[in-house]
């Protein structure tokens, strides 16, 4: 559920107020752990350490990005992969297209017969 447009978007204060302080040309990473903060327009151009719950995941932000929440740019977990049948038959059939370009290199011209 979205926040009321007669509040208005939440920006933490004291993110805002780092954001303020810093220079444009400034090449610091602010750090901060307020994941559910909006990047609003004054936060474009600057590289935030967003904290995932182990580490802080370096986000530059762009023009792009303004109205999102700071947390939709540093995932909290680590995709794998899909297990299954079918998933193991993909990688099998990409291994084997590897290793017929590795085995028969492009360059190499069959000799002609005479």
């Amino acid at each position: 559920m979205s926040r009321s447009l007669k509040k208005g978007p939440y920006v933490d204060e004291r993110l805002l107020e780092k954001v303020l302080s810093l220079k444009k040309d400034e090449k610091k990473i602010i750090k901060t752990w307020a994941r559910h903060s909006t990047i609003s327009p004054e936060m474009v151009g600057y590289t935030f350490g967003v904290h995932n719950g182990k580490e802080f995941v370096a986000v530059y932000v762009s023009e792009d990005m303004v109205g999102h929440k700071l947390g939709e740019f540093s995932p909290t977990t680590k995709f794998s992969r899909h297990g299954g049948r079918m998933q193991r038959e993909i990688e099998a059939g990409a291994e084997q297209k590897e290793a017929a370009k590795v085995e028969q290199p492009a360059s190499v011209k069959p000799a002609a017969k005479k």
